[in-house]
């Protein structure tokens, strides 16, 4: 192990056993030590997922069997190595992939187990991880810890929807459903390409916001009785060429009525349930393609990181929360009144923020 200064002997782990926010647990445990390929990261920002909710509250086959510790968004900086470890060195700002054995090609069977901050696997709610040297990416450079925290989950998954499965082009209309992680994403990326969001929410005040950020409509699905009805007469009756469909449940309905005949619609969500009566009739008479969408792996990581370096993004925050108050951002983020990504920062650098 190459040292970059003595590390403490111990240090706060954060552990569930999937039975509820309030019974995670800060557990003092000795910082780890890296195996041969493994690297030693301080890590110096973490970002809450709704999938973090579902493995802290047990739900169905996210319940933990043991505790474990939860989280799967972080980074921080390499401060020890592994003597086999030849990819990154003292200093280098990391993360760990959601998937960790999806490197590179399509999703097959082999790679798909052990997400990071599963039910088996370990997550990043420590002060200290180890990471498979082949299991990091390098976070961009122009981002603060704070920012590039949010970005394995919910801004991967947008890559592989927007760029890598849905090919956004300049011009083109993206119909982008709700104002979550995967959305805010996805919404500047679009921009970020030249295409065309049209952006919905239950929430004026949100799509007010949004429309600053550069969101070039906004529906609000509680007001409007057809959402796909005001989609076609935005998009003078065609329909959008693209639908990021992150809802699930039988708003892929809506998202196949407001879709263009011969588009493309991206299925990443689950909020609204894992199955629904779907009319299957519309897939035939749009000729559309369905992309299911699952992450990205660490190629598209990279590409996504090479992107926002290049196009200077800025992750939508909504909030900062010191480490110590991991419950009440847990809580904040099941409320769902956020807009942007919650984020807990170390006790000595983290000031409570709200939205």
């Amino acid at each position: 192990m190459t040292p970059s200064t003595m590390t403490p002997p111990n240090m706060t782990a954060w552990l569930t056993t999937g039975d509820g926010i309030d019974r995670l647990v800060a557990t003092a445990a000795p910082v780890p030590v890296p195996g041969p390929s493994e690297v030693l990261v301080r890590v110096t920002a973490w970002s809450l997922n709704y999938r973090d909710l579902l493995v802290v509250n047990g739900v169905e086959g996210w319940r933990p069997p043991r505790p474990v510790v939860p989280v799967s968004d972080a980074v921080g900086i390499v401060a020890a190595v592994g003597k086999d470890v030849d990819r990154y060195r003292l200093g280098d700002r990391v993360s760990a992939a959601f998937l960790p054995r999806w490197r590179s090609g399509p999703l097959t069977p082999d790679v798909y187990s052990r997400p990071t901050g599963g039910p088996l696997n370990r997550g990043m709610l420590a002060d200290w991880v180890t990471i498979e040297q082949d299991e990091a990416v390098l976070a961009p450079h122009t981002l603060t810890d704070v920012e590039a925290a949010t970005l394995p989950v919910a801004a991967v998954t947008a890559w592989h929807a927007v760029v890598a499965r849905l090919r956004v082009a300049a011009g083109e209309s993206v119909l982008i459903h709700g104002t979550g992680g995967v959305a805010l994403f996805a919404l500047q990326l679009c921009l970020a390409l030249g295409a065309r969001p049209i952006i919905t929410s239950s929430s004026d005040d949100k799509l007010e916001r949004l429309s600053a950020l550069g969101a070039a409509d906004g529906v609000n699905y509680r007001t409007t009785p057809d959402v796909a009805g005001a989609v076609l007469d935005l998009t003078h009756g065609t329909g959008a060429d693209h639908v990021v469909e992150t809802v699930g449940g039988e708003n892929l309905n809506t998202s196949l009525a407001a879709v263009r005949i011969g588009g493309t619609i991206a299925f990443v969500g689950l909020l609204a349930g894992l199955a629904a009566r779907v009319n299957t009739y519309d897939f035939v008479t749009k000729n559309v393609t369905l992309h299911g969408i699952e992450t990205g792996s660490q190629d598209m990581y990279q590409q996504m990181a090479a992107f926002i370096d290049a196009h200077r993004l800025k992750p939508v925050l909504d909030s900062t929360y010191p480490v110590s108050s991991a419950r009440e951002a847990l809580h904040h983020l099941a409320a769902g009144g956020h807009l942007g990504k919650i984020v807990l920062a170390p006790d000595d650098d983290a000031d409570q923020q709200t939205a």
